[in-house]
């Protein structure tokens, strides 16, 4: 796609909302973005491509996806779902002598980017559940300063249907521009979490600025300039007339940014990167609620709380909403929550009282729209009209 056409319509699409354990009204952790036609996924809980088959996507549109980090409510879905992107059979190489899946194994490669152990976790389900892939997949690997910086560190050879991945070093502590092209690019930062664990932010290229055509038709017609001229005005670009007269287009418009947390207790090593986004997706896995939750412990504070999901690596709906204030976002939405808070929809009067009073409490600290996310949920991100 050209940054003339642009990315147009940009959409998250949460297919799995719970933390650690799923419920009967929320899924392992996953979430879509979709990208004019294409499908970015991060996160890929247990039961992802079940949710994908209630969504509005076609999971052969997934071109990429983000691992946040190794727990296993983030990743246990992941091989399942290559197997169904990839019709995946359960055979050995000398096997498979279909000249249409050799072919396929040509085409470009799924994309999957992670922390270290990725590459490895996914070849070691591929390998010893026999898969052989119809498309060839690369694992590009967010590696931390103590990590090795080359190689696997991991024993097993590389599979049959797998391409030679980059491993990506940090660089004044983040991972700037690991995917890029003239429309969007994708860059990444540590969070703190009980284990290694990153943060990505997708920033759409400069858009070109509202024109009037008014402005530029009487000059264009004088001079007999050609009309191709106004697309070009369109864009942003200065096109000299057959007179001398030169004509500049409109200022160009910052892109959309969304920044996606993995899990956490404190994002602020990724607060420079993630700066001023359009929206903000910020676990709030506990939350103190009584006279709301039933199953609030009698003894607890706020306070009780915010410490043991900080313990636990993990946040409260105030600590997202101080992390929203502090980086400037548009809107905050709310994921990742316990498996206790059911889903928000209108046949559960429940879930809908408990996440108005979690959306409340992150309003405690911060000013701008807040949702919570639901299964299933889908959110568009306009274009900006102003910077």
């Amino acid at each position: 796609m050209s940054r003339k056409s642009g990315i147009g319509s940009i959409e998250l699409i949460f297919l799995g909302t719970a933390s650690a354990q799923p419920s009967s009204t929320r899924n392992h952790s996953s979430l879509a973005v979709r990208l004019a036609g294409d499908v970015w996924l991060f996160d890929c809980g247990e039961a992802t491509q079940h949710q994908l088959q209630k969504s509005t996507l076609r999971m052969g549109k997934i071109k990429k996806i983000f691992i946040t980090h190794m727990h296993g409510d983030h990743i246990f879905g992941l091989a399942p779902l290559m197997t169904s992107l990839a019709n995946g059979a359960g055979n050995t190489v000398d096997d498979v002598d279909d000249h249409r899946l050799r072919t396929q194994l040509d085409t470009d490669p799924l994309e999957i980017y992670g922390p270290l152990g990725t590459r490895a976790y996914v070849r070691a389900c591929l390998t010893f559940s026999h898969s052989i892939l119809t498309r060839k997949y690369v694992v590009h690997e967010l590696r931390f300063h103590d990590d090795p910086s080359d190689g696997d560190n991991f024993l097993l050879p590389i599979h049959t249907s797998e391409m030679p991945g980059r491993n990506i070093p940090q660089v004044d502590g983040v991972w700037r521009n690991i995917f890029g092209d003239d429309t969007v690019a994708i860059c990444a930062g540590p969070i703190l979490h009980s284990i290694p664990c990153v943060g990505y932010v997708i920033t759409e290229a400069p858009i070109p600025g509202k024109m009037d055509p008014k402005t530029y038709i009487p000059d264009i017609k004088r001079t007999r300039a050609p009309m191709s001229f106004m697309s070009r005005l369109q864009q942003g670009e200065s096109v000299e007339l057959p007179d001398g007269t030169v004509l500049h287009g409109p200022s160009r418009r910052p892109g959309r940014k969304i920044v996606i947390l993995g899990d956490t207790y404190d994002p602020s090593p990724i607060s420079e990167i993630a700066a001023s986004p359009d929206v903000l997706v910020h676990e709030a896995t506990n939350a103190h609620l009584p006279g709301v939750d039933s199953s609030t412990k009698p003894d607890d504070t706020f306070e009780s709380v915010e410490a043991r999901a900080k313990s636990r690596g993990h946040s409260t709906p105030q600590l997202a909403g101080a992390f929203a204030t502090r980086i400037g976002a548009r809107k905050l939405i709310l994921n990742h929550f316990s498996a206790r808070y059911p889903g928000n929809d209108e046949r559960n009067a429940d879930g809908s009282r408990i996440m108005k009073a979690i959306a409340s409490l992150a309003k405690k600290r911060y000013d701008g729209e807040i949702v919570c996310a639901r299964d299933l949920m889908t959110v568009e991100i306009k274009p900006r009209t102003t910077d």
